[in-house]
């Protein structure tokens, strides 16, 4: 056994897909020197978004707000207020296809499909908080502007428009005239304040919001003053969320094979980080990995001539694979067909890559971590509301990324952390941006 899991980690760091060749201290070092070059301004670098939403304390009561959250899959819709404890109540919830996942959509069907999804609830609110999981240049009003599609959505016309002007404006065109007013803000900062909020009693010394699903992000809370790009603008805030669209970057190690898959994509190129280990993107890069070391004869030739099309694989299957990797799926039935060293061979290819996924975010959060200057009091530590189907189903993910942020971390810098589960974050965290930034 110990044979099969060397020539595994052979052919991967030929391929320089292996985790154990990245160094975390050296990684770390280069993304929090990417993140402040984005608050700078300096091109080529993260975006550090500004979301022109503060961090209040303040939540109004019994105060209806009409939710949106346009996510990588579903695009859902409700009614959020917070009653007289300051808890969230969410009304008349509906789950609705995300526009453009399944085919590509004009910017006018987009438009249609969301009016037709607020219709039930247009009435209910005049105040509208829009989680919008893609990349928007923010507006101090409020609205933003599409600077990019990921997560393989194909939606032509949108890109350089105002989404929440284009919404309202769609909305009156079908004959709702009441005055709309709308706030845009991202997955992770709704999933930001939706944990806060779900964590009120807690004593946290500040907060980071985490995004691995479908896609990745991270969000987290910057002094107003540090934002150079800002100038004296953003010197009016004593602080504001920042949406990193940390998925798109692009200096983390790019293995031979990462390079031949990007060009398969549909944004080659972009959201570089996004693709070596988001649900979008795993599954389908470990197929490819898995071509490859059929190719270079890791498996039995009876493996390599049952083996279905690697080009289908998805994140589900190599998560199944390793959570069961006798039975109940295709890639188990197959090795029961062809032997157990096939079967060795595969789990190990396939949780090698799910290592170097871990190891990957870990540089992501800890260089965040860092950037907050907080944590060093183990009773306030900072709080990391995580949410995505790849973080907490993902097998073995989980487990291996706090191991690295137990030693490089916690061990090592003395700064404490802690992952909270708050449900439907995104819509409460929705709902609190409206209410604080829509007055």
């Amino acid at each position: 056994m110990d044979d099969i899991k060397r020539r595994v980690k052979d052919f991967l760091k030929r391929n320089k897909m292996d985790y154990e060749s990245i160094d975390i201290k050296k990684e770390y070092q280069i993304f929090l020197e990417d993140m402040q070059k984005g608050l700078d301004g300096k091109p080529g670098c993260l975006e550090m978004l500004p979301t022109y939403i503060p961090m209040n304390d303040e939540i109004p009561s019994n105060e209806p707000v009409i939710v949106m959250d346009a996510g990588g899959t579903n695009f859902r819709v409700a009614v959020v207020y917070f009653d007289d404890n300051k808890k969230p109540v969410i009304r008349d919830f509906a789950n609705h296809p995300m526009p453009g996942v399944r085919e590509e959509v004009t910017r006018e069907e987009f438009l249609q499909s969301v009016v037709r999804y607020l219709e039930p609830i247009i009435h209910r609110s005049n105040k509208i908080g829009f989680c919008f999981s893609y990349a928007i240049e923010m507006l101090p009003s409020g609205d933003g502007i599409l600077t990019r599609f990921s997560k393989e959505i194909k939606i032509q016309g949108m890109k350089g428009r105002q989404v929440g002007a284009e919404i309202l404006q769609a909305l009156k065109k079908a004959g709702y005239t009441e005055e709309k007013k709308i706030v845009l803000l991202n997955d992770t900062v709704s999933t930001l304040l939706g944990g806060k909020a779900a964590y009120a009693d807690r004593q946290y010394e500040s907060f980071i919001g985490f995004i691995l699903g479908t896609g990745t992000n991270t969000c987290y809370i910057e002094k107003g003053k540090n934002l150079g790009k800002l100038k004296e603008y953003g010197k009016q805030y004593e602080n504001m969320l920042i949406n990193m669209e940390s998925g798109a970057y692009r200096r983390a190690p790019f293995g031979k094979i990462d390079e031949v898959f990007d060009l398969q994509t549909n944004n080659p190129g972009d959201y570089l980080l996004e693709k070596k280990v988001s649900g979008a993107y795993l599954g389908a890069l470990a197929g490819m990995v898995l071509k490859h070391a059929i190719e270079e004869g890791l498996f039995s030739e009876a493996f390599q001539k049952c083996c279905p099309d690697t080009g289908k694989l998805n994140t589900i299957d190599l998560s199944n694979f390793l959570l069961n990797p006798f039975g109940g799926n295709a890639l188990a039935e197959l090795c029961n067909q062809t032997g157990q060293k096939d079967r060795i061979t595969l789990y190990h290819l396939f949780d090698c890559l799910v290592e170097r996924s871990a190891k990957l975010i870990a540089i992501n959060l800890i260089a965040v971590v860092l950037k907050t200057g907080k944590g060093k009091d183990p009773t306030r530590p900072v709080c990391i509301t995580a949410d995505g189907s790849t973080f907490y189903k993902l097998k073995n993910f989980r487990q291996k990324l706090e191991h690295y942020l137990k030693i490089y971390l916690v061990d090592e810098l003395n700064v404490h952390y802690e992952f909270v589960k708050a449900d439907n974050s995104n819509l409460t965290g929705s709902a609190i941006a409206a209410l604080a930034k829509l007055g």
